[in-house]
């Protein structure tokens, strides 16, 4: 029997982090005064920007960069590979980048397929976001369709 612990391994940290344990957070980056809630798992090469929230239960796997000042709720899946061949394939070479821009706000169980959301986004708890986001404001459903501007920018 394998056995496997939840681990903090080979993370560059920013200032002021704060981490709430268990986690499973290996060769990332945090940036600084973010906080990453208990039972998630950040992936390899993941970068969370400067003052960023990612809250519990999230997953983000590799190739998924995230800006700053960005709130990812609870239970939030990043996908990065598109089952293009009828299941996962084991070849990263095959999977694809997913990049949220700053001052994004992604609500609880959303899931996020390989797209590009651009700044000032918000996406509704449960959305399935499928493609690219260019203009901003706030997103819901499944496919995540746009709703309506947003106040700020």
């Amino acid at each position: 029997m394998k056995k496997y612990q939840a681990t903090i391994r080979e993370v560059t940290f920013g200032e002021n982090v704060t981490v709430v344990e268990p986690v499973n957070l290996y060769e990332c980056s945090i940036g600084d005064n973010s906080f990453v809630g208990p039972f998630c798992e950040i992936q390899k090469g993941v970068v969370v920007g400067n003052k960023t929230r990612v809250q519990s239960h999230t997953f983000i796997c590799e190739l998924v960069t995230i800006g700053d000042n960005c709130f990812i709720g609870h239970g939030v899946m990043f996908i990065n590979d598109l089952f293009e061949e009828g299941g996962p394939s084991g070849n990263p070479a095959k999977w694809k980048a997913t990049h949220i821009g700053n001052h994004v706000a992604i609500g609880s169980n959303a899931t996020i397929l390989p797209v590009r959301i651009c700044d000032h986004v918000v996406i509704g708890a449960g959305s399935v976001v499928t493609k690219d986001i260019s203009r901003p404001g706030i997103y819901a459903g499944n496919p995540a369709k746009f709703l309506r501007e947003t106040n700020k920018r």
